[in-house]
């Protein structure tokens, strides 16, 4: 009987120890999708922000939706491109793409 309580006591102090090595690994998990999935994100939003918030009157950009053109003006949210010599389009600030804009004024190799 007494070797039977032993056992059992065995079998539940492990148990405790399989839950603390499960929540010690839940955390990490935690924390590694945080530094490569959340944190990133995060950083890249601030840059677009950035961006668009950096942007003035003379610069060329793309439009997300593929668009070219020069900045003609800038009022608050809205974007006027001056896409051929006459033509204006209204745009929202918003609908400006960095990724695009940057590698159009990036030098060719």
């Amino acid at each position: 009987m007494y070797r039977m309580q032993i056992i059992l006591a065995q079998a539940q102090s492990s148990q405790g120890n399989g839950m603390v090595a499960n929540l010690i690994l839940f955390g990490a998990i935690a924390l590694i999708f945080y530094f490569f999935m959340i944190r990133p994100q995060q950083r890249k939003q601030k840059e677009h922000k950035k961006f668009r918030e950096e942007i003035k009157k003379g610069d060329d950009v793309v439009t997300i939706g593929g668009l070219h053109g020069k900045i003609f003006s800038i009022e608050d949210e809205k974007i006027v491109l001056e896409v051929d010599n006459g033509i204006r389009l209204t745009f929202d600030r918003s609908a400006i793409s960095m990724e695009s804009s940057k590698k159009m004024t990036q030098p060719k190799k």
